[in-house]
């Protein structure tokens, strides 16, 4: 490798050439009884060391078996690279020259691995620092290394070691690597096929021959795990489809003399088409076969599916295992009848013993405490084993945000067979944000955005946020803090405060500003596992501030709210220009998504009713949310979405401006602008919102294209439908007619799981909108739509 690596080399041939005369030397001494041992030569390695390897004590008989024996057992342990026995007297001197140790490794040119993921992986073959070093321990370290990068897809790497001896016989490691260009996949063919087009098969598979969004995806980036899911693809496609007996014969990757291409050849055999004819049980179903049968999902008559065979079967032993067999076994034992192309399918189960749990141990927590993951848990220890509540367990655990992973190990207590103990083993991921932005305009000057949240705070699990924004057209500063268990029964407790400070964006100096400043409590109290009701109350003031200017620029339904009036220097003065009121509010939340951030199935709603009690505000406002998400397929989902809102004035009391409904934009109805929907001011065509708000979105999600089955960059399309309104007082029929029109829009998008969060952006063009403006008193609303058709959010979330 270099002239260091040959000096090490003309060492190690000398400690052997040595070791073989120190042999020879000690088969020709006669045998005497040993009187004591010296070790010479040590710098690191403990005398104690030498001491426990040898196979001779003091009072022991030297003879040259013995002696052979002991220089045998020192090379054994890998600390030496060179052992002599020498004899004076009866003095045995053990002589050793220590094998350099490692004192440092460290790598260039790596670009594809992170240093630490490669030194974890040099570990693992014994190299690290610390250890003595060994040329057979460096070579197996470079194919190690090497073997990381194949599995990248970089069949041309090469490593190159370079050894550096220093002081005290330590020596520095370092690999220079040159990566190279990956392999890409050229063609991926599948050979035997016959009910189905090799098109459709390969589109199954998440690699391929790559697209113009290759860079992005790696598709054509060839790697063992990612075609072995991608054989289990394929197989699943076959056996949820009647074949049986469909097998993959073998899979050949061929790489191109220059090991740039890579050609991947899957050879199958579909075999027959098999139709279910019956379902039959056998075993011991502790007396409830009728409660097993109706977990059967297979129906005969149909085309023979492996997955609904599967879901039968864990849907048996998770069933066993809600009495305590935590151990159940249930086969499938297939009965083929090849002349008539049926299969009858034998369910034989066997609960084998009920056992409890002992004991729930908890690792990889290393911040959250133990008692923020035990209080989710609903399998407690010393009761009996029950599936369905370790699930529910660890779907709790999951679900509280603060793990990337969560498992849950069952192992059999030894010597006791009723008995086992759970082992729950979280992967804790950072649960703090810090939000810090600025922001320069000819308008605004300098601007800025702070935040910071923990959702975790001390690792208790509990909640605290605080965002602050210094714009000149949406200033706010706020507090809130959660504690999901502020009971023992999984109450939480909520408490925000709040200040901020509203402009128009068409804002000229002097302009008018609605202030707004409070705080609210709010208890969340779980019904069922699935239901959550909340409940809770606040303090809320509104102030409207006139500002200097003239009345031109304030929208008159400000105005009339707040009692205004305008002098004669067109200046406004309001009699009742602050509000405050007390509102209780009541709410309730389900949510089964199987994803938060990107759902394919599940349902998520929302409820709240929002009253007015006290103060000067007298109202209710409700609102109800249902999204409903459809898997079409692996790569389309179908996801629809239903908004309503109410809102009232109680007691012959105005409904409260700043309590409209708004509509319009990214998660409302795109293609027009951010909440621009709606009435609009006569003077100053300001949005003022409505009293009722209904909203309809249907949204079909597809592979990005290019991107293969990558769901963290999609496509989808779109249809919004809805509107806000408000009651027809003063309104004219024209106005009214223009009110009740639904606004429309379609178009299409993407969807980006980016590292700053979900991004999403539409393209969308409105089908149904109010364009012109043929009303004539500006004392009155005017509807006139403001389009936008490219919009972009991050945050967003549907």
């Amino acid at each position: 490798m270099n002239k260091t690596f040959s000096r090490f080399r003309l060492r190690s041939v000398a400690a052997v050439i040595a070791s073989t005369l120190a042999a020879t030397a000690a088969w020709a001494v006669e045998p005497f009884t040993v009187r004591d041992i010296r070790v010479e030569g040590l710098q690191r390695v403990e005398p104690g060391t030498i001491f426990a390897s040898l196979p001779l004590r003091v009072g022991d008989t030297y003879s040259d078996e013995r002696g052979s024996a002991a220089i045998r057992a020192l090379f054994e342990l890998g600390l030496f690279k060179d052992v002599r026995l020498d004899v004076s007297g009866n003095v045995l001197v053990v002589i050793v020259e220590e094998r350099p140790t490692v004192a440092d490794v460290d790598f260039v040119g790596t670009k594809e691995f992170d240093k630490a993921a490669l030194q974890k992986a040099l570990r693992e073959v014994g190299l690290a620092d610390g250890r003595p070093y060994d040329k057979a321990l460096t070579d197996r370290a470079e194919q190690e290394l090497k073997r990381q990068y194949v599995s990248r897809s970089l069949y041309n790497a090469e490593v190159v070691t370079t050894v550096t001896p220093i002081e005290r016989n330590r020596v520095n490691l370092t690999f220079t690597v040159t990566e190279g260009d990956s392999a890409r996949i050229r063609e991926v063919r599948v050979v035997g096929n016959k009910a189905f087009s090799e098109s459709t098969l390969l589109d199954l598979f998440d690699q391929d021959s790559g697209g113009w969004m290759s860079w992005y995806t790696k598709s054509n980036q060839y790697s063992r795990a990612k075609l072995n899911a991608d054989l289990e693809t394929l197989r699943s496609y076959y056996l949820t489809r009647g074949y049986l007996e469909f097998r993959i014969d073998s899979t050949q990757v061929a790489i191109s003399p220059d090991r740039t291409d890579l050609t991947v050849t899957v050879n199958i055999t579909e075999g027959e088409k098999f139709v279910v004819a019956g379902v039959k049980l056998e075993g011991n179903y502790l007396g409830r076969e009728e409660e097993f049968k109706s977990l059967v999902t297979i129906k005969p008559g149909e085309p023979y599916n492996g997955e609904q065979l599967t879901d039968t079967t864990k849907a048996f032993t998770d069933y066993f295992g809600t009495f305590g067999y935590a151990f159940a076994r249930v086969e499938s034992q297939p009965e083929v009848d090849r002349t008539n192309n049926r299969v009858t399918l034998t369910l034989k189960a066997e609960p084998a013993r009920r056992v409890y749990v002992r004991r729930v141990s908890i690792g990889g927590n290393n911040r959250t405490r133990d008692e923020v993951i035990r209080r989710e848990f609903r399998q407690y220890e010393a009761s009996w084993y029950d599936g369905d509540k370790i699930k529910l367990s660890r779907d709790r655990v999951d679900r509280l945000g603060f793990f990337t992973d969560v498992n849950v190990e069952t192992q059999e207590v030894a010597g006791s067979p009723d008995q086992v103990d759970l082992t729950v083993t979280v992967a804790e991921k950072p649960t703090g944000s810090l939000q810090l932005g600025a922001g320069f305009s000819s308008s605004e000057k300098v601007s800025f955005t702070f935040g910071i949240s923990q959702e975790n705070v001390f690792g208790s699990g509990n909640f605290l946020g605080l965002q602050v924004n210094t714009s000149k057209y949406y200033r706010t500063i706020s507090l809130t803090a959660t504690d999901p268990y502020f009971t023992s029964d999984g109450i939480s407790r909520t408490f925000s405060l709040f200040h901020q400070t509203t402009r128009p964006y068409y804002t000229v100096d002097g302009d008018y500003s609605l202030v707004s400043e409070g705080g609210s409590i709010k208890f969340g109290v779980p019904f069922s596992e699935v239901d959550t009701v909340f409940f809770g109350a606040g303090l809320e003031r509104f102030t409207f501030e006139p500002g200097t200017n003239v009345a031109r620029f304030t929208p008159q339904a400000y105005r009339d709210y707040f009692q205004c009036t305008t002098n004669a220097g067109g200046l406004i003065n309001c009699s009742e220009n602050s509000k405050w009121g007390i509102p209780l509010t009541i709410g309730w939340a389900r949510d089964d998504r199987d994803s938060a951030l990107v759902p394919t199935r599940g349902r998520l709603q929302r409820a709240n009713v929002e009253w007015g009690v006290g103060g000067d505000l007298k109202y209710i406002k409700s609102s109800y949310q249902y999204q409903q998400y459809f898997p079409l397929s692996k790569q389309y989902t179908l996801a629809l979405n239903g908004e309503v809102g109410y809102g009232k004035a109680l007691g012959g009391n105005v409904y409260p401006i700043f309590k409209n409904f708004y509509a319009g934009g990214l998660g409302s109805i795109r293609g027009f602008e951010q909440n621009s929907l709606g009435p609009r001011d006569g003077i100053t065509e300001a949005a003022l919102g409505g009293t009722k708000k209904a909203i309809f979105n249907a949204e079909l999600s597809t592979p990005f294209p290019g991107a293969g089955n990558d769901r963290t960059l999609r496509l989808y399309g779109f249809f919004d439908v809805g509107n806000v309104f408000t009651e027809r007082t003063g309104q004219s029929d024209l106005q009214w007619d223009a009110q009740r029109k639904l606004r429309a829009s379609v178009g299409v998008g993407i969807s980006w799981i980016s590292p700053l969060g979900p991004l999403r952006v539409a393209f969308a063009k409105p089908v149904r909108s109010q364009k012109e403006d043929d009303f004539s008193d500006p004392a009155h609303p005017i509807y006139k739509d403001r389009m936008q058709s490219f919009q972009f959010q991050i945050g967003t979330s549907f």
